[in-house]
């Protein structure tokens, strides 16, 4: 969320320069490939898509082609997406800013191939959710999770969320309780408050938060791709750089609607946790990178730990903000643990 001047290089503008004809190239052999591979579909394959059905298809097979996007409706008419895989305990995973919930895939089919029901929403105003100009701040991410909750009979589940999503769970049990909610987990989470203040001295200064709102303004397709270098710690020395990784996460912030990419900002650097951590009276992980330059260490997940009673701590040792990617074997054999399982 925050930019790291000083640690960006001239070398990191050549890696985006660099890219930029790998790019096109990909992208003329994709589209030819497509355009070839259509020319060779019967006439009622090609009607996928546009609201016409396949009716051979649907004689031989009566639910093909009848499925649609998993949404539901919130009370204000707002859709919010929804991925549900595997069956089991369910986990249900909320998602960090700008992202959607394809960044929690890495954790989903691990779980859900072990006996674990995984739900995975997009925060309205991201990804294929509605992008609606109102509702962009805590309590109403919070009220959206419960909706979805209730509205899936979801019980005993187990919450993770991470970034801005840590701030939504602990936002969600501050409102709604833990008669539905087993476990919590939060990862790299923005609680209790990130922006600095007399109150919080070690949180990040206003100016830090303001810039952020005028690049986003500015150019946020550029600000997305400037973003990963610091998320993932790819501007620290020897660090192995996934080209791919940084264009998902560039294709994932271009999903979210204007308003949400910039009202966002506010809801997870100005919102006050500090009540929503002392009611979580579930078992709660917290893991966090002690090199997260995003959301650093010290004026999160320190104080987390001694708000939330009976929480368990796990500092992971020069690991960024995205660990949930650039670790993932060992954070999903960590969850895996924690939901009271050991790993396969």
């Amino acid at each position: 969320m925050l930019l790291n001047e000083s640690t960006q290089t001239d070398h990191e503008d050549s890696l985006l320069n660099d890219h930029i004809p790998a790019l096109t190239s990909r992208r003329s052999v994709l589209i030819a490939g497509g355009i070839a591979a259509a020319a060779s579909l019967p006439a009622a394959a090609l009607t996928a898509g546009t609201g016409q059905t396949d009716v051979s298809a649907s004689a031989a097979n009566p639910s093909k082609g009848q499925h649609s996007m998993s949404k539901i409706t919130t009370q204000d008419g707002t859709q919010i997406y929804y991925k549900d895989w595997g069956t089991g305990q369910p986990v249900v995973f909320s998602h960090g800013w700008p992202l959607c919930a394809d960044a929690f895939e890495d954790q989903m089919f691990y779980l859900a191939s072990r006996g674990f029901r995984c739900i995975a929403h997009d925060r309205r105003g991201h990804g294929r959710s509605s992008q609606p100009w109102n509702g962009n701040n805590m309590d109403t991410y919070a009220d959206d999770l419960a909706e979805l909750v209730e509205k899936l009979n979801l019980k005993n589940a187990i919450h993770v969320g991470h970034s801005t999503g840590g701030g939504e769970v602990a936002r969600y049990i501050g409102r709604h309780g833990t008669k539905r909610v087993a476990k919590a987990v939060l990862i790299g989470a923005i609680p209790p408050l990130m922006l600095k203040t007399p109150a919080n001295p070690g949180g990040t200064p206003i100016e830090a938060f303001d810039k952020l709102r005028s690049s986003v303004q500015a150019d946020r397709s550029q600000l997305w791709k400037d973003l990963t270098l610091p998320f993932y710690g790819y501007n620290r020395p020897n660090a192995r750089v996934s080209e791919g990784v940084r264009e998902s996460f560039w294709l994932q912030g271009m999903m979210a609607g204007f308003p949400a990419a910039y009202f966002c900002i506010k809801a997870f650097s100005e919102t006050d946790q500090t009540e929503d951590l002392r009611k979580m009276d579930v078992p709660t992980l917290i893991m966090h990178g002690d090199d997260d330059q995003i959301v650093p260490f010290a004026a999160s997940a320190a104080l987390q730990a001694k708000l939330i009673k009976g929480s368990t701590l796990k500092i992971y040792k020069g690991a960024a903000h995205g660990l949930c990617t650039t670790l993932k074997d060992q954070v999903n054999e960590d969850l895996f643990a924690f939901f009271g399982a050991r790993p396969a």
